[in-house]
């Protein structure tokens, strides 16, 4: 069995995300929502991963994760996304872009002569 990292990204009140960390390489994410009685999960892994092994790794997220948050639910529940990163898109790296753009059409001018 492989031994899992959980990375926090993000917390508020009732949910938490993690970057999950194995061999010292990025396996997946996974978002957890707290309600009253339940505890809701989506796990990001790579379809590479047996179902054995995701069993493993949510055995891991509820003793290590869910249980230390809140020993008293009723219930866990995991929906599993497995597939390939596409990307990490973000409006700051997209407003960089443009503004790189911007500073290049300028430096190179703009077609006129003066």
């Amino acid at each position: 069995m492989a031994e899992y990292y959980f990375e926090r990204e993000c917390r508020t009140p009732y949910s938490e995300s993690y970057v999950i960390d194995a061999d010292e390489d990025e396996v997946g994410r996974i978002d957890i929502h707290y309600t009253a009685s339940v505890a809701y999960a989506t796990l990001c892994i790579p379809d590479s991963l047996s179902e054995d092994e995701i069993q493993d790794l949510i055995s891991e997220i509820d003793e290590r994760l869910v249980m230390s948050n809140d020993p008293y639910r009723e219930d866990f529940i995991v929906t599993v996304w497995a597939g390939h990163e596409a990307g990490v898109y973000s409006e700051e790296e997209a407003l960089e872009d443009e503004e790189e753009e911007e500073e290049l059409e300028e430096s190179e001018g703009n077609g006129h002569r003066e």
